[in-house]
């Protein structure tokens, strides 16, 4: 324990710094203040980001905790340059999530939505969504995200959900929006078209059977991992350029089990390599098959039902597929037209991210946007450099999918989201409805039962939470929004989206100037968190034990951009660490007179440590700067964190000690006060709890939120004096280490001389190395018993310390002979082992290389401890 943890306290300091006791009423603090809400009608600079809206029923994870915490910092800072800062919070409506949870609760209660009906099920929707839908809102505040709750939204408001009918009905006039029968993602459960997104992909134990269809010369043969769909098989596909099958091309064969006859048709899709070289074509059950089904004019033959259920072909009709699976492979083995099958084989499939079952590919008629003009847009605008992306590395990701984007599928089958604004006549009238529109009524009209994806109303967030379509103050004021932050995941499903939709609705103006795309928080092995794996981290709980400060502090100390981020408890507890060493060196300061009531003396009234430390926090501003500006948030804390532990914690507060007990006593409280103003500043967007704490106790100010950012002074640096400190520097560690391997304890002290520090420039320094390293002025019974010589660039110092009573000699004597006779064995070992030519025939070089450092290390220990056992005084 050093003095620094043992300092007075301060009268408006407690000794601990306790979080938990301080972070909700401080939080509430800047509410009720109005510190977060955003005024239109200033006359500051805007500064807009709009949350990334999460699940209304969610719950906070590491993700989030990351990037709420790289938010947090954006704006407080921009805020304290002086900006009119609008951070906007909200939520989606996640249709399908929250529909499935529902749902799950009528089952609790022995009932389904069709018991209810759609306009009760939806009130029952609305009703679980006041129940569980503030949760994540609330946790926010625990992090301390600066949000502007004022302004909180949900995609489903009635603001929103006018934005939503308004752009429907634009694209719909304007041929954007239409509808068509094309291959979806489709979840036999759920009973729901899917978004890309919400299936995940993994390697599953299945089976690749290779069927023969035809006989004799023209027989053919397919593999395939879903047997149950040959029964839909309307062609087979083979490469142009295929030598193997230039004779069958154009020719029919027979299908199994059904007596349809089919093509074999050419198509460059095919692999000739993969397989067989031929590929049987499903156009209603597979993607690509339905591709190759459009090229060549080949019908499409739906086999199953919404639930994954055989609906014809004789046997098989009623069976659900992986019944029908092995039923019709039993039926091609007893034809005799199984060629081979390779169990298990493991391939790809996806699941519904929300209930794990397999999803089906499916023909199915739904609501398409076209993209490429909108695509094309959003493209130009990185490409012109309306909107940056961070890192510019994802640049190319970004443009692989905006100049590759297949039209959109936005519909959904659910009860649950934005009802499609689409009405159908008695007599096949098709009328989309704008809000300020009636809906058509009378008998035979009903209205379009799909809802929209949920992506589709996330995608105008940028703008509709502002009052789009009607022209707001809000709207006029903060769009375009400055910055996005969100994870590079997304970077498709939800930035495209905004960029496509922001450039559309807004006349060409981008929805965001930056975004910065961060990576995925994992964990310290690098894996990715998960459930099943059981290495998921809740960051309440690192809340709970470390405080907010410490949780941000460790996600954004690894918040580069583009790069994943890896965290352990032990990182949060280390950045705990750091607060409370913030904590203790902001009490000993105060405790030791530090204020911010006097200007800083001139110049050449400081010492050469003012002046030092003076420039190093100068330096500071610039480098968080700098890094701030590019979203460089692990460097930015990097150096907070090496400036407030190395160089004002561990050197210049000890210093200062000395400068104090000399009677420099107001020039040194004035930096103090000065560094601790200026420090805690810059600390204030990443760990705004305990430094909001620190500053106005120093300052006796309202508040660090609405306080100014420092600026850099830039200017020539002290270069005399920044060689003082760096000479003080080495010689103290050089000191240190010299004692430590004298066997002397940290907190002896130990009378010394230091000669020579006049000659390099040291001289002022001397009593701070003296108080730094325990060393007393000698007495008349001094004795040299141990010299210490310590280069720097100007020469050399000599310290003699006299260590008569500081060590036990018989002890030390001791130590050192066992520590010798472990280094005498190393050398004998591995002198031995590469004498040995036959071990060093077959040794790899590495292991000959290691053992030859062994030896080395060995034979430099044997001088060190005979150096040291020569050195001690008798006993």
């Amino acid at each position: 324990m050093t003095e620094l943890d043992t300092a007075p306290q301060p009268p408006d300091l407690p000794a601990a710094w306790t979080p938990a006791e301080v972070e909700a009423e401080l939080y509430q603090r800047w509410v009720d203040r109005g510190y977060f809400t955003a005024d239109p009608g200033s006359d500051k600079p805007p500064f807009t980001i709009v949350l990334p809206p999460p699940n209304v029923n969610g719950s906070l994870h590491m993700g989030h905790a990351l990037n709420h915490s790289v938010m947090d910092a954006l704006t407080r800072r921009r805020r304290m340059q002086g900006y009119e800062v609008l951070w906007l919070p909200g939520t989606d409506h996640a249709g399908i999530a929250t529909q499935n949870a529902v749902e799950r609760s009528l089952a609790g209660e022995g009932l389904s939505r069709h018991d209810l009906g759609r306009e009760k099920f939806v009130e029952r929707v609305w009703e679980w969504r006041e129940e569980v839908g503030g949760r994540i809102l609330g946790q926010m505040r625990r992090l301390g995200d600066g949000v502007d709750w004022t302004r909180t939204r949900f995609t489903m408001d009635e603001g929103l959900s006018r934005a939503v009918q308004t752009i429907f009905k634009k694209m719909f006039d304007d041929g954007l929006i239409y509808q068509a029968e094309r291959i979806i993602n489709w979840c036999p459960r759920c009973q729901t078209a899917l978004s890309d997104i919400e299936v995940d992909h993994s390697d599953d134990d299945g089976e690749l059977v290779s069927i023969r269809y035809g006989d004799g010369e023209n027989s053919i043969v397919v593999a395939t991992t879903r047997a149950e769909t040959m029964l839909g098989d309307t062609a087979v596909a083979v490469h142009p350029d295929d030598e193997r099958y230039q004779h069958l091309i154009g020719t029919e064969v027979e299908l199994p089990l059904t007596g349809r006859r089919i093509p074999i048709v050419a198509d460059s899709h095919v692999d000739p390599k993969f397989g067989t070289g031929a590929v049987k074509v499903t156009p209603a059950h597979d993607p690509n098959d339905f591709e190759i089904g459009q090229r060549h004019g080949l019908p499409n033959l739906t086999i199953m039902d919404e639930r994954a259920t055989i609906t014809a072909h004789g046997p098989f009709e009623g069976l659900d597929r992986f019944e029908a699976r092995p039923a019709v492979v039993a039926a091609l083995r007893a034809e005799g037209r199984i060629v081979a099958e390779k169990r298990p084989y493991v391939h790809a499939v996806g699941h519904c991210s929300r209930c794990d079952t397999v999803v089906e590919p499916r023909l199915s008629l739904q609501w398409w946007v076209k993209v490429e003009g909108i695509a094309a847009a959003a493209s130009a605008a990185v490409r012109d450099g309306r909107t940056k992306i961070h890192p510019a590395e994802l640049n190319k990701r970004y443009f692989d999918w905006t100049d590759n984007l297949h039209d959109w599928c936005i519909s959904r089958q659910l009860w649950w989201g934005h009802r499609i604004p689409v009405w159908y006549g008695p007599d096949g009238e098709v009328v989309c409805v704008g809000p300020d529109d009636e809906a058509p009524s009378g008998e035979g009209w009903r209205q379009d039962e799909d809802v929209l994806d949920t992506w589709f109303s996330s995608g105008l967030w940028p703008f509709s939470t502002l009052g789009w379509p009607d022209e707001t103050e809000d709207l006029k004021k903060f769009y375009p929004t400055t910055v996005l932050s969100t994870g590079y995941d997304i970077l498709f499903f939800w930035v495209v989206r905004m960029m496509m939709f922001g450039l559309y609705a807004m006349g060409e103006t981008q929805p965001f100037d930056h975004v910065f795309l961060h990576g995925l928080v994992r964990d310290q092995y690098g894996k990715k968190m998960s459930k099943s794996k059981g290495n998921g981290i809740d960051p309440l709980e690192w809340m709970d034990r470390y405080g907010a400060d410490a949780t941000r502090f460790t996600l954004l100390r690894g918040a580069n951009p583009g790069s994943d981020l890896a965290v352990a408890e032990e990182w949060a507890a280390g950045s705990r660490n750091f607060t409370t060493k913030l904590w203790n060196a902001t009490r000993f300061a105060l405790s030791n007179g530090a204020t911010v009531s006097r200007p800083l003396p001139a110049r050449d009234e400081l010492t050469a440590a003012d002046r030092w430390i003076l420039d190093a926090l100068d330096e500071l501003v610039s480098t968080v700067d700098t890094n701030f500006e590019a979203f460089q948030f692990s460097r930015a804390c990097e150096a907070l964190y090496s400036f407030t532990w190395d160089e004002f914690c561990d050197w210049y507060l000890e210093i200062a000690k000395v400068q104090i007990a000399e009677g420099r006593v107001e020039a040194t409280q004035s930096v103090l006060g000065h560094v601790l103003d200026v420090l805690l500043r810059l600390l204030h967007p990443s760990i705004p709890f305990i430094t909001e704490t620190l500053w106005t106790a120093l300052t006796g100010e309202e508040s660090l939120v609405v306080a100014s950012w420092p600026k850099a002074a830039g200017g020539e640096r002290d270069e005399d004096a920044r060689a003082q400190i760096e000479g003080l520097k080495k010689l103290v560690t050089e000191i240190r280490r010299f004692r430590s391997e004298q066997g002397v304890k940290p907190g002896q002290k130990v009378a010394g001389k230091v000669r020579g520090a006049c000659c390099v420039g040291l001289v002022d320094q001397v009593p701070s190395v003296r108080s730094i390293t325990r060393l007393t002025e000698p007495g008349d019974e001094f004795t040299v018993s141990a010299t210490l010589e310590v280069g720097l660039p100007k020469g050399a110092v000599k310290v003699e310390l006299d260590l008569s009573g500081a060590i036990d000699v018989v002890a030390e004597r001791k130590r050192l002979e066992k520590d010798l006779a472990a280094a005498k064995k190393e050398l004998e070992g591995t002198t031995k082992k590469l004498g040995n030519e036959a071990f060093l025939a077959k040794a790899p070089a590495d292991v000959r290389a290691k053992i030859e450092e062994r030896k080395a290390a060995a034979e430099s220990d044997i001088i060190r401890i005979n150096e040291r056992l020569a050195a001690l005084p008798e006993a």
